[in-house]
């Protein structure tokens, strides 16, 4: 059993440290609003800490779970940052959706540092990380992913390393086009089928035993047919990814002409008020043309 801190509580990171705690670790946990992070105390155990360095100090993993690039920046290398405190040759562990570009710098940064750098973004949603069922994508080093994924194990159905820093980033850019793409064809397909006069529930039973079948349609076509958006992965964390995604392709020259556009669809529904509706919330546009 490890010494480990958490830092972000959000609705992925709360759950995923809960599930450490539960594995027997020993869990100190960060937040920048304290009261969440004196929520989780009092209901897991632990201890909690008023700065990133506060919590890293003696720890032998940090694991991170924050928003985006500039937060990655801060909760490692800010002046209050773990990298500041950390122990040598311990591991900082991030499970934010960022890029890869920070991913490499982090992992410099921590080098440099003598520590070691894994960038883990995750899928699965809040639903995996309430079960513990998360899909964790590494890049890094073997050695401190060796080291590391017993403990993310807590939490991960799968924790695989892909390759050098920033492979973990870049897998994830890969899971966000994909479903970028199925979600806006199960919206056209559920449509299509209301329109038609369809029972589109007997439809949804049909093909999802079929080659259309997906984790979209199992657990969001029926949703999506009552237009019941109010949970999930909100619309503005999808165009935060996808912007990572359209901004890495302009690096290495991939075409995505339908992730591009399905970004210009959940503008849309941002501009029409659906920031914090559920991905699947794509299907609103076109019942609502």
């Amino acid at each position: 059993m490890a010494n480990v801190a958490f830092l972000g509580l959000g609705v992925m990171g709360y759950p995923m440290a809960r599930h450490l705690a539960a594995g027997g670790h020993t869990v100190t946990v960060y937040n920048r609003s304290a009261a969440k992070a004196a929520d989780w105390v009092a209901k897991h155990g632990g201890k909690s800490a008023a700065t990133p360095k506060e919590a890293a100090a003696g720890q032998d993993i940090v694991f991170a779970c924050v928003g985006a690039d500039n937060d990655v920046r801060a909760v490692c290398t800010g002046p209050d940052g773990a990298f500041q405190s950390m122990g040598k040759n311990t591991i900082f562990v991030d499970h934010t959706t960022a890029s890869a570009e920070v991913a490499r710098e982090m992992y410099a940064a921590a080098k440099a540092a003598g520590l070691h750098f894994i960038d883990a973004p995750v899928s699965g949603g809040q639903a995996g990380a309430e079960n513990g069922a998360l899909t964790v994508m590494c890049g890094g080093d073997q050695e401190p992913f060796d080291r590391a994924k017993p403990a993310m194990d807590c939490f991960g159905r799968a924790v695989t390393l892909m390759g050098a820093a920033g492979s973990g980033q870049l897998t994830k850019m890969v899971n966000q086009i994909c479903i970028a793409g199925l979600v806006q064809a199960l919206g056209e397909g559920l449509n299509f089928g209301l329109r038609a006069g369809l029972d589109v529930n007997q439809v949804l039973d049909v093909i999802s035993k079929g080659a259309a079948q997906s984790w979209q349609m199992e657990n969001r076509g029926r949703t999506m047919i009552k237009g019941e958006f109010e949970f999930g992965f909100a619309v503005d964390w999808m165009r935060k990814d996808l912007n990572i995604c359209l901004a890495e392709a302009n690096r290495n020259g991939a075409r995505l002409p339908v992730t591009a556009l399905v970004d210009q669809f959940y503008a849309t529904v941002q501009a029409r008020g659906g920031n914090r509706y559920d991905t699947s919330a794509l299907i609103h546009l076109l019942m609502n043309e």
